[in-house]
């Protein structure tokens, strides 16, 4: 028996030539987050992070700030899927820098519209696998932890994994995992109960570090 929490990646690089970093931001989350666990006293027994910059970026601030030396698994079937990607799979048109509410909007629209498509199996986004494969490659990192861990497990990854994960447990349709994906927010945890049978959810997109009012405005979604 054991606690997973998924932890979705702090404050990324949106609208920049490099999305896949932390902002300043992204780091404090990530910080904040780790400093939380040591309040709390959680401590963990493993870690699981995807391969991208993002996730071992947040990794390194929820180790400083718990005091953590885990060396952790890395799994890159734990990464998010292409955005971009999968809007030049239904948009092959260059589109406008998202500085505005409005483009913001129509990016976003698009990116649903895609991941729709992709998950049925319509397109196939340039360099991505299918949406079957996309699944298997977190399946994967759920079983390797109801196979291999027990007592309190850390897996550092993105909202589109995070989301696929719930869908999967709850056998919800695309559609559904979409709109968990595109709610989930930055330095958010969920968290599953698992024993080597199943996965249980407990609670999707929390942000119990954050609760204090003097964290509302780090409280972000891209």
């Amino acid at each position: 028996m054991g606690n997973l929490y998924l932890v979705r990646h702090g404050q990324a690089s949106f609208g920049a030539v490099d999305y896949d970093n932390l902002s300043d931001l992204g780091v404090q989350q990530s910080v904040r987050l780790g400093e939380y666990f040591a309040q709390k006293g959680i401590p963990f027994d493993a870690v699981l992070t995807g391969s991208l910059r993002r996730h071992t970026q947040t990794w390194k601030g929820i180790a400083q700030g718990a005091g953590l030396d885990h060396t952790p698994l890395v799994w890159p079937g734990l990464n998010e899927y292409d955005s971009e990607a999968v809007i030049q799979a239904i948009h092959p048109q260059p589109l406008q820098k998202p500085d505005t509410p409005e483009v913001y909007r129509h990016h976003f629209r698009l990116l649903r519209d895609g991941l729709r498509q992709w998950m049925n199996g319509v397109v196939s986004p340039k360099g991505m696998p299918s949406y079957t494969e996309f699944v298997q490659g977190i399946s994967s990192a759920l079983d390797h932890v109801r196979h291999n861990c027990s007592g309190n497990v850390l897996m550092v990854s993105s909202g589109g994994p995070i989301s696929t994960a719930v869908g999967h447990l709850l056998g919800t349709s695309p559609e559904t995992t979409i709109e968990l994906n595109l709610r989930i927010r930055n330095s958010s945890l969920t968290e599953f109960d698992f024993n080597p049978k199943r996965h249980a959810l407990v609670t999707y997109n929390t942000l119990p570090h954050l609760d204090d009012p003097k964290y509302a405005s780090w409280i972000t979604y891209a």
